[in-house]
């Protein structure tokens, strides 16, 4: 006699409901998490930025203050002065720069170029010096200053 054996497997699934569940939750998630990820990177941008004006090219502006014994002017290139060897024979004598190393540094961190003017408007026995921020447009509530807004 031959017994003829049925076996049965049981195929453990996901329903439906559990499918949906999983989904629901790895949205949840990714609506609290993408969006602070990607503030993080602006935030570092204008961190940057803020370091870069405050202290790399405002430090370098002061050293330049020392050696020549002014801030440069429009006349004398303006930022391009740190980078620059005068062509004043009396002037580059005393020039100890570069200043700074590349073109990059008086750029912001989306790449616009930063404002200086010297006198300053706002501080008047300096220079100004700010970016546009990450809009690009001068005057707005995003640039970044080495001066206190009112």
């Amino acid at each position: 006699m031959t017994h003829t054996r049925r076996t049965r497997i049981h195929v453990r699934a996901f329903t439906l409901l559990e499918v949906l569940m999983v989904v629901v939750i790895i949205g949840l998630l990714a609506a609290f998490v993408v969006p602070n990820f990607f503030g993080t990177g602006e935030r570092a941008r204008e961190d940057l930025t803020r370091a870069k004006i405050d202290s790399g090219l405002g430090g370098a502006l002061k050293m330049y203050r020392v050696h020549m014994g002014h801030y440069p002017t429009d006349d004398e290139g303006g930022l391009k002065a740190l980078m620059e060897k005068p062509s004043d024979e009396d002037r580059a004598k005393k020039w100890a720069g570069p200043y700074i190393e590349k073109a990059s540094d008086l750029k912001d961190e989306w790449g616009n170029d930063l404002i200086y003017k010297c006198p300053g408007q706002y501080n008047e026995q300096g220079f100004d010096l700010s970016s546009p921020g990450r809009d690009g447009q001068e005057g707005t509530e995003d640039d970044i200053t080495n001066w206190q807004r009112s």
